[in-house]
């Protein structure tokens, strides 16, 4: 085996040094130059009512993507942009319905409520009706939605970046009335610790602890469960990074609201709210961590050690923009007395 495969060697090296180089005219170098500036490839192939449909691969020039006129883009992209025409089409893009099953199937009160819609994916070739009444996709439409699709899932954390964004700006509805110094950094280590708090009323912390470091960073530690770190339902995120940025998803279970505010707190507002954030998981045996800054992250979730221990611990920097003073030891004492009475099994200690 040895022998033939150095003698495949020589033959491979006589034959590459062999092949005589061609010096190609400088504006062919330039043409070759722009054309390998990138392209798109995609197929596929789709299972619709019994029936394969089959794409051959295509490509699409970078250069040709981006002279698309954006007029034209932003049209196709309206004609899509609201969450009823997506509805209707992620509805039919399985089996074809009639309009009162496309009402019963979204929940929506009447045929009326559709019917503007459906004109408006009609005239955009986006819809078709057979002669039983029933609507479906067009065949050459399936595989573009399916590939827009496709595309938006590799973006849906967007989506959460921008509701951080939106948090920042309405800072005043989730921590109330702002003074002179800035709102309140307390607040942020509140919300933190009452999520320990109701784990501890689920029977599973006992112990929490909150460190001051010195250049304004806190971190509240706990020895509960360990948020989960495996993939939430049905998405490509741990758990994990989706407890800290979904603010859509887990605003109505907030458990902290501080006085005078509209909103609850939650941990992905928290994470809104910060200049950076660490987490720190141990559980199952493994420790692990992430690091995010004013709500993005930074990392992906880690595996960093060994434990034999289960809690959560986070270390956050309230952002100085928002937050204009640190925070107060003497008031976090006299919330840990008043945490003493209301739950004499949970132990807190400050450092």
């Amino acid at each position: 085996m040895k022998t033939q495969m150095a003698g495949l060697e020589r033959l491979v090296r006589n034959i590459a040094t062999s092949r005589p180089s061609v010096e190609l005219p400088d504006e062919i170098h330039a043409s070759n130059e722009s054309e390998s500036s990138g392209s798109v490839y995609y197929a596929g192939q789709y299972q619709s009512n019994g029936q394969l449909l089959r794409w051959e691969p295509k490509e699409r020039q970078l250069k040709q993507l981006l002279h698309i006129g954006t007029d034209k883009i932003s049209k196709i992209l309206s004609a899509l942009g609201s969450k009823p025409r997506l509805d209707i089409i992620i509805s039919i893009l399985t089996e074809s319905l009639t309009g009162t099953q496309i009402v019963e199937k979204l929940g929506l009160g009447t045929t009326g409520q559709l019917y503007h819609h459906l004109k408006a994916l009609q005239g955009a070739d986006l819809l078709s009706q057979d002669k039983s009444g029933r609507y479906t996709l067009p065949d050459h439409r399936k595989l573009p939605l399916l590939l827009l699709l496709s595309a938006v899932v590799d973006m849906l954390d967007t989506s959460d970046y921008l509701d951080m964004v939106e948090v920042r700006n309405s800072a005043g509805s989730y921590l109330g009335e702002i003074s002179k110094d800035g709102f309140d950094a307390n607040l942020l280590l509140w919300a933190v610790l009452e999520n320990s708090i109701l784990e501890h009323v689920a029977g599973y912390v006992s112990e929490v602890h909150i460190f001051l470091h010195q250049h304004g960073d806190a971190t509240v530690s706990d020895n509960g469960r360990g948020i989960p770190v495996g993939a939430f339902q049905n998405s490509n995120k741990s758990t994990v990074q989706t407890v800290l940025t979904d603010i859509e998803r887990f605003s109505s279970e907030a458990p902290y609201q501080a006085p005078g505010a509209e909103k609850g707190i939650s941990i992905a507002i928290v994470n809104a709210l910060t200049y950076r954030l660490t987490v720190e998981v141990q559980r199952e045996g493994y420790i692990y961590r992430q690091d995010y800054k004013h709500g993005i992250p930074q990392s992906d979730l880690l595996t960093v050690g060994v434990t034999q221990t289960n809690g959560t611990s986070i270390t956050f920097r309230p952002d100085p923009e928002l937050f204009g003073r640190g925070f107060d030891r003497d008031t976090l004492n006299q919330q840990i007395e008043r945490l003493a009475l209301s739950y004499p099994n949970l132990t807190v200690y400050l450092h």
